[in-house]
């Protein structure tokens, strides 16, 4: 089924039900939005684990920090 032929059949249905059907379909969006999302962060998560050259940089997270700002002039 193209995108037309659904569209096309929407603008068939009564208003609640296009509303159902924008519910599940952003549920359905969620829903494979989180897997997606927890598949990179497990296959990250063992990079991280298993190469310290990712992570060297955190050995600073505790070091103070000082914003510099550049003068303007003008």
């Amino acid at each position: 089924m193209t995108v037309e032929t659904i569209i096309r059949e929407l603008d068939k249905l009564p208003l609640t039900e296009k509303i159902l059907v924008i519910e599940r379909t952003l549920k359905s969006i969620r829903t494979e939005k989180q897997k997606s999302l927890k598949t990179a962060v497990d296959t990250l998560y063992e990079d991280y684990k298993n190469d310290k050259d990712l992570i060297a940089f955190t050995q600073l997270d505790n070091e103070p920090f000082y914003e510099t700002r550049a003068l303007m002039h003008g």
